[in-house]
């Protein structure tokens, strides 16, 4: 079968009917969500995969985008994916969404949408505040993965889609996966979690914090009110989006990639504020994109978020108290390079789920390039997937 792509897609929006309870203790009402669908939902509503992003992700998961986007969130390491002539975005998961890819939308009715707290069209803390009729800022919710998980259940409820085939995704995307496994584990038949945790470890939890702290030092950040001033964290965040982007590459990727090349030839200018080595203008680059793509109170909530999720503190004490209930076959993928999800995690949740007796297969793929390896590495995990979708007969 010939793999081919799900063409021009529209994002779509959707508006839940009743307010999202969250572990904060708050209800948050008037709650849309962005999303975007690939593929044909079948009759009995029972081949429907969901998949969820990352931290810098949003619905627009596979296809080209209707309309002009400034940048795609496929940006970085894992390569600039636009179409140069109409400058529309290709979804970040593109290489995997699609006829004859990991998630094939000839058997499966893909669903993306962009979790509670973004920025691309789901309500987060640049959405206005029905309270105030003002941006929510730094008055938003504090929100948790599992808070996430319940808004696309509810989203789903509304959509008719009551059980799913499986549901899949990298990073915090992979958190997700499991989350919904644990709350929902007589909705879920199958769960792909790719270079993600139980838990971040502490040197994410690190980085994390320092991501955060550099936009919140930053004056225009104004405490996070700074929607209609005219002033944005924009330094701070692009430092925030140059420390997090290294933490996604490893040691020998960029040293393939960059080594200690200089920009102009073998010419040292001798400045202290003007970039000199490639990798320095490559990280400036990477901060100026995804300033202009993405909002700086969503990254700290999101950041937030994944660095509070912790399944056995979440869900009883233990990690095997938290999956006593999992019934969905699991398939967990990693990278030997990735130090920032490191695949001992992945480990650690394969033996826990085999010694519950629970169906779970493990793969580590040899691959050089760090936790981008679940962007860049998709034609290793396309078979794997989709041999592990028709083994269930989920379709």
């Amino acid at each position: 079968m010939t793999s081919q792509s799900v063409g021009t897609v529209e994002t779509r929006h959707l508006d839940l009917p009743e307010p999202v309870r969250l572990d904060c203790g708050r209800e948050l009402a008037g709650v849309r969500v962005a999303y975007e669908t690939y593929g044909t939902l079948s009759p009995a509503r029972d081949n429907v995969i969901l998949v969820c992003h990352a931290l810098s992700g949003d619905a627009h998961a596979a296809g080209l985008s209707e309309s002009p986007a400034e940048a795609s969130t496929r940006d970085g390491f894992a390569a600039e994916a636009r179409d140069g002539a109409a400058g529309r975005a290709l979804g970040w998961w593109d290489g995997m969404i699609g006829p004859g890819k990991a998630f094939d939308t000839d058997e499966f009715f893909v669903v993306s949408t962009n979790v509670l707290g973004g920025c691309k069209g789901t309500t987060g803390p640049s959405s206005i505040d029905p309270a105030t009729g003002a941006p929510y800022g730094a008055d938003f919710p504090v929100v948790t993965v599992a808070d996430m998980v319940r808004t696309q259940r509810a989203f789903l409820a509304e959509l008719g889609i009551e059980r799913l085939a499986a549901v899949a995704g990298g990073s915090l995307g992979g958190m997700q996966a499991l989350e919904w496994a644990v709350l929902y584990p007589d909705r879920v038949d199958a769960v792909v979690a790719i270079a993600s945790t139980h838990a971040l470890h502490p040197q994410g939890v690190a980085w994390n914090s320092i991501a955060r702290d550099a936009i919140m030092r930053d004056p225009a950040w104004q405490e996070g009110r700074y929607y209609g001033t005219g002033r944005a964290p924009e330094a701070g965040m692009g430092v925030a989006r140059m420390v997090g982007h290294i933490t996604y590459l490893s040691a020998v990727a960029l040293e393939d990639k960059f080594a200690r090349r200089l920009q102009f030839a073998d010419d040292i200018r001798y400045t202290i504020t003007e970039p000199e080595f490639e990798i320095e203008s490559y990280l400036r680059h990477q901060a100026g994109s995804f300033v202009r793509r993405f909002d700086a109170n969503t990254y700290l909530y999101l950041s937030r978020a994944l660095t509070y999720f912790d399944l056995a503190r979440q869900h009883g004490g233990s990690l095997a108290t938290a999956l006593k209930d999992v019934s969905a076959r699991t398939l967990l993928i990693a990278f030997s390079s990735d130090w920032l999800y490191p695949p001992v995690a992945s480990t650690q949740i394969e033996d826990a789920l085999r010694a519950l007796d629970k169906p779970v297969e493990y793969h580590l793929i040899e691959a050089p390039y760090g936790h981008d390896c679940f962007l860049l590495e998709e034609a290793r995990q396309i078979p794997i997937i989709r041999r592990f979708l028709a083994e269930g007969g989920a379709a």
